[in-house]
């Protein structure tokens, strides 16, 4: 209800009532009473009733029955404003006139506040949807939408580099992410509804703009958590629920950097929306492979939209729609100077700088979801969605045949279509019984088609004559997953989550699993909490990126392979334990501690094996995963900061899947060693903080890296690394124009140069640079 609609409707009849000057003395007192109904004649319950005189003095106040009835006694004769008030309807007043020898009647009709309405019930759905999805056992990191703003560059931020922010997550090339010692391996859900993953690239999938906030949960996952595992980031979007508005935000700086954004969002009656879009280009789309402050052909341009919106059937259902589309050109940056590797026929000479490499990635999705609650014991939703991606390498026909010997044109899409559902039953105060399905068809399809040149067996070339190989393929798979579990409640203190998942795939190789798991939660005291949970996890590889079985074709040529064993990559199947305690300080300060251990068996893994940018999964036999990290949040009133800390050791052993990737005397030494993993990293480090001075917001956030690994089998080690970025926010609020943000932004403020790989270790294939300083600004304009 809008108080201040009442207010001024109360006082408006207050004066009406004045200006009649209809007023009688009298010492005998009477009966005013009256019902109020909606518009459909239904009587209004509970509804407040206020009886106002002349001067505007509360003479009598009361309520309406069952009926909608009410009656005030002991009125004096006059006239009076009846004013009337109830949850999800607009205020409401009457004037009524009592007379000594007559009793007063009055009937109110009231209308309903849609926006109230819509407002009272979406939340309530909301509650209901996140009432799906449990996190006791887990560890869980939240990042809110006013988190994201007190960030350096604030909503312009990538998804993966806010994500980097969070404990356990470590930076990589070409914008990828390990939490926990994993490649990849991350589940992106949506409003509760899982997106299936994209062919991988350089571009992020998701704009961060759309985040009402964000939360990466690790650790022993509930068993309504399979696919992948290693982290689930799990999106609440913006919506219209609240309100109408939107903004405007252009930002930009060095190396050719200009993004324009912009998203609205409303509701009219039961239906609501939000909107959101970008487009930008620079010249550092991805990490250069030398240190120069200014790469040689690397430009990019992307750009996304997104749209949410959604319909309230009735107070306690809604059907909702989203749907999301990011179109992303990339140049492959240079590195001059290189020498030649091979002759080709008529091209004496060629400078590397000049290399014409590019890739073009599309990723769409749309789901449409019906959910609800029968108001008490029962939550559930039910999604469909639809994904498409595709992923097109360009090479450079002569160059690349120069310096790799091969000229690969790969073009790779996967359609994903699904149906997801999941149930919450409330049995009693102790028991919450949650159910729910997971069914899913992928079809993958290849197209290669490659320029070699011919050789001799030991990969010598014997002809600067090349020839061109083509190569297309298809595959249709099938996910299906199902799982129970229970949220017991044994006392005030003790929380248990117990459960089974199934999952299954046929797909390149067919495979399936029952997953015990396990977690609980313990409050020592109201401050401290303990969390320990197992579970049996079980990730399929990724369809569309399994290597084919067309590798003998190459034999005797320069792109033929040195092993030519392929078995096929296997589903990864884990043991994974995690314990946890969390202590608040105070109110200002919360602390975390973290450890876990993975066992796995077929441990999956992802490299870059050739010139073409795209990744090739494969297994090692065996794999151990275990780590520690330590959280430290701070808020009070206008200061913010965080720390998180966290140490990792992520080991395989012996290649059983994909070995055609390796060479000979790699393949041997890791079948009889454990290797570290190449995204093994020691020790990572995050940290931020921000400080509201009047109108103005100081804030800086960093990130820091006891380095990835590299050289032979990854025996190696990349030096310590570190970023700080810097920004000034200085938030307006104009005549004529309104709320306006502008800030001015340093990334990377110390300049420091520092290399995220080299262009060795298990499955790298090239150098790449952490960004170079440099210099932003941007203005937001709200409406």
């Amino acid at each position: 209800m809008n108080h201040r609609t009442l207010i001024s409707q109360a006082a408006l009849v207050a004066f009406a009532v004045a200006a009649s000057g209809h007023v009688w003395a009298a010492n005998a007192g009477t009966t005013l009473d009256g019902t109020v109904q909606d518009a459909t004649g239904k009587p209004v319950s509970h509804a407040a009733v206020i009886l106002s005189n002349a001067s505007g003095a509360n003479v009598g106040q009361t309520t309406t029955d069952a009926s909608g009835h009410f009656a005030v006694e002991h009125v004096a004769p006059g006239t009076y404003a009846v004013a009337v008030s109830a949850p999800g309807f607009a205020a409401s007043s009457q004037i009524a006139t009592a007379s000594a020898d007559t009793p007063a009647k009055v009937a109110v009709v009231m209308t309903q506040d849609s926006t109230m309405d819509v407002q009272v019930n979406a939340k309530r759905l909301d509650a209901a949807r996140n009432g799906l999805l449990p996190e006791t056992g887990s560890s869980i990191y939240r990042i809110s939408h006013a988190d994201i703003q007190a960030m350096p560059q604030g909503e312009n931020t990538p998804l993966n580099q806010v994500l980097l922010q969070a404990p356990g997550v470590a930076a990589d090339s070409y914008g990828q992410l390990h939490v926990r010692g994993d490649h990849a391996d991350l589940q992106y859900r949506i409003n509760g509804i899982m997106i299936p993953e994209p062919i991988s690239g350089f571009g992020q999938a998701l704009d961060t703009r759309i985040i009402d906030q964000v939360n990466l949960l690790t650790g022993a996952l509930p068993a309504e958590y399979g696919y992948r595992t290693a982290g689930i980031v799990d999106i609440r979007t913006k919506s219209g629920d609240l309100g109408n508005g939107g903004s405007v935000d252009v930002y930009g700086g060095n190396r050719g950097t200009l993004q324009t954004s912009a998203d609205v969002y409303g509701s009219k009656g039961d239906f609501s929306y939000f909107f959101s879009g970008s487009l930008g280009a620079n010249n550092l789309g991805i990490e250069a492979p030398t240190s120069s402050p200014d790469p040689v052909h690397d430009r990019t341009r992307q750009g996304n939209a997104f749209g949410y919106m959604s319909y309230i059937i009735n107070p306690l259902t809604r059907v909702s729609v989203m749907f999301g589309t990011t179109s992303n050109q990339f140049e492959i940056p240079n590195t001059p100077g290189l020498a030649p590797n091979f002759s080709l026929a008529g091209v004496p000479s060629f400078d590397s700088a000049n290399l014409n490499e590019t890739q073009s990635e599309l990723n769409n999705f749309a789901v449409v979801a019906l959910q609800g609650t029968n108001g008490g014991a029962l939550d559930y939703q039910v999604a469909f969605f639809t994904r498409y991606t595709r992923t097109q390498f360009n090479p450079d026909p002569a160059g690349d045949l120069i310096f790799n010997g091969v000229a690969s044109q790969d073009f790779h899409n996967d359609t994903a279509n699904g149906l997801q559902a999941d149930t919450t039953y409330r049995l009693n105060d102790r028991h919450t019984i949650r159910a729910g399905l997971m069914l899913q068809q992928e079809h993958a399809s290849f197209w290669d088609n490659v320029s070699v040149f011919p050789a001799d067996a030991d990969g010598n070339q014997t002809s600067n004559v090349p020839f061109t190989l083509s190569d297309s393929s298809g595959k249709t798979g099938y996910l299906y997953s199902a799982y129970i579990q229970d949220e017991w409640k044994i006392n005030d203190r003790l929380t248990i989550n117990y459960g089974l998942r199934y999952d299954g795939m046929d797909e390149y190789v067919q495979a399936n699993q029952v997953s015990p798991r396990i977690g609980a939660v313990f409050k020592l005291t109201p401050t401290t909490a303990f969390h320990a949970g197992y579970s049996r996890y079980f990730t399929p590889p990724s369809m569309e990126l399994v290597a084919s079985s067309t590798i003998n074709r190459y034999a005797g040529t320069t792109n033929q392979s040195e092993v030519t064993q392929n078995d096929p990559v296997q589903p990864e199947r884990d043991d994974y334990f995690d314990i946890g305690v969390t202590q608040q300080v105070g109110s200002a300060l919360t602390l975390g501690l973290d450890a876990y251990y993975k066992k796995a068996h077929n441990l999956l893994d992802l490299g870059q094996f050739g010139a073409a940018l795209m990744y090739t999964p494969f297994n090692y036999q065996y794999g151990r995963v275990y780590g520690v990290e330590f959280t430290a949040n701070y808020k009070h009133d206008n200061v913010s900061a965080y720390l998180n800390l966290a140490y990792s050791r992520a080991q395989g052993k012996n290649v059983d899947s994909a070995q055609f990737n390796f060479g000979a005397d790699e393949l041997a030494f890791i079948a009889n060693n454990w290797v570290f993993l190449d995204h093994d990293q020691r020790v990572t480090a995050s940290f931020g903080g921000s400080y509201d001075w009047h109108h103005t917001t100081f804030t800086l956030d960093g990130t820091v890296g006891s380095g990835l690994r590299n050289g032979f089998a990854n025996t190696g080690k990349l030096p310590l690394y570190a970023q700080f970025n810097l920004a000034v926010i200085q938030h307006f609020d104009l005549p004529m124009i309104g709320k306006v943000d502008g800030r001015v932004v340093v990334v990377n403020a110390f300049g420091r140069t520092y290399e995220l790989r080299d262009g060795s270790g298990i499955g790298v294939f090239a150098p790449q640079y952490g960004p170079y300083r440099a210099f932003y600004a941007g203005v937001t304009k709200y409406f």
